[in-house]
């Protein structure tokens, strides 16, 4: 697979886990382990995209390139895009966005990601999406849904149920449609630098705004994103004091 680089956005305000990237699983800070996750891929750059000193001096500690950023960013996007515009790469280059707090993420969903925008030249951007598993899942806002064209390029993500089976959901919306996967979002995202460089000047849409998802932006002007489909969702990242205890059980195990 041709090359692509990795951006891992590292922030250490957290109003659930201030620090997080800091915080030491299985002997290490949770930042060191995502960082080995990317240089697994065996890719030629990668960078933590920071704003917090404490976070650059533990990364150039064991061994990464860090690239500091403007704390006003509202968004990761945003942040990614201020690395290509440092680093100064291409139009065609592609970037993975592999967040910070997700010291599990599987190689293969990494190498997936960066796929989708190296096999289709007309995407700008490509994320991940997974068939739901449970019925009440489709009717929950807080999963968002994703529906897709014959070319597995997205058509619409919503919080609503997605696609709307008119005939079955006038019965029961206990029970999700059966005519066709309903497809969940995985936040996995990859970008096309040229994307990234457009990003910055497009103005928050109402879409995004009402759904409040962050990928409708690149929708509303035409931005091409192609979906890659998993069999199951990969496991969730850190985000609790819960979570803490069971990723570092987790790694311990392996």
């Amino acid at each position: 697979m041709a090359d692509y680089k990795i951006v891992i956005p590292a922030r250490y305000g957290s109003s659930r886990l201030p620090g997080k990237p800091l915080i030491n699983l299985a002997g290490k800070p949770m930042i060191q382990h995502v960082y080995e996750r990317a240089q697994a891929t065996g890719v030629s750059e990668i960078v933590i995209a920071t704003d917090d000193e404490r976070i650059r001096a533990v990364a150039e500690g064991f061994g990464a390139e860090v690239v500091m950023t403007s704390p006003d960013h509202e968004n990761g996007t945003e942040r990614i895009a201020e690395v290509a515009r440092v680093k100064g790469w291409a139009d065609d280059a592609v970037i993975v966005n592999l967040q910070g707090d997700e010291p599990l993420i599987p190689q293969s969903l990494i190498e997936l990601t960066a796929k989708g925008l190296i096999d289709h030249p007309e995407a700008g951007m490509s994320s991940v999406c997974t068939p739901l598993q449970h019925d009440e899942d489709a009717f929950n806002p807080n999963v968002v849904k994703v529906v897709l064209d014959r070319n597995q390029f997205a058509m619409y993500f919503s919080r609503a149920s997605i696609p709307w089976d008119r005939d079955t959901y006038k019965v029961s919306t206990e029970k999700m449609t059966a005519k066709m996967p309903v497809f969940r979002h995985i936040g996995m995202y990859g970008y096309r630098v040229s994307f990234l460089k457009e990003y910055t000047s497009m103005e928050p849409c109402v879409l995004e705004t009402t759904e409040a998802l962050e990928q409708l932006r690149a929708l509303w002007y035409g931005v091409k994103i192609h979906m890659a489909v998993i069999a199951e969702a990969p496991g969730h990242g850190v985000d609790t004091e819960a979570d803490v205890v069971r990723v570092e059980a987790l790694l311990r195990a392996l």
